[in-house]
């Protein structure tokens, strides 16, 4: 199984625990980066495509409610990116609310999952971001674009 860099934008401590953990678990990750507000996320990606890296993320795992730049901000500064509008962006976050979903999607998210607030479950969310991302899609190569 080919191992993917993943950006994790995430402010809750507890999640960011979960989250890398569950990762690690499933042993999906190559590199796994994590930003802890929507500005440093933003940051992050300019630095990366200043430097003309191959570095890109495979794949982002998007919160909403971040400080700085909220979710649907970074969202909108990735698609709206031509360098980076291939990158497949999960909304995960604790949200339901039908307003984020439909903006989420408006905005050109790859989906949108609302974290479970049980461990189990939440890993259990996880293998299936594993499953389909590694097993049934196929990720794009940023050496074409």
């Amino acid at each position: 199984m080919n191992k993917i860099n993943i950006l994790l934008v995430e402010d809750n401590a507890g999640d960011i625990i979960l989250t890398k953990e569950a990762l690690e678990d499933r042993k999906m990750i190559g590199h796994l980066e994590i930003a802890k507000n929507g500005l440093i996320a933003t940051e992050y990606l300019d630095n990366i495509l200043l430097s003309n890296s191959q570095n890109l993320p495979d794949l982002i795992l998007l919160d909403i409610n971040l400080p700085k730049k909220n979710g649907h901000e970074v969202l909108i500064y990735i698609k709206s990116n031509e360098n980076l509008k291939h990158i497949p962006v999960i909304m995960l976050t604790t949200s339901s609310s039908k307003k984020d979903i439909i903006s989420s999607y408006k905005h050109y998210a790859n989906c949108y999952i609302t974290k479970p607030v049980n461990i189990h479950e939440f890993s259990n969310i996880i293998e299936k971001i594993e499953d389909f991302w590694m097993n049934v899609a196929q990720l794009p190569n940023h050496k074409h674009f």
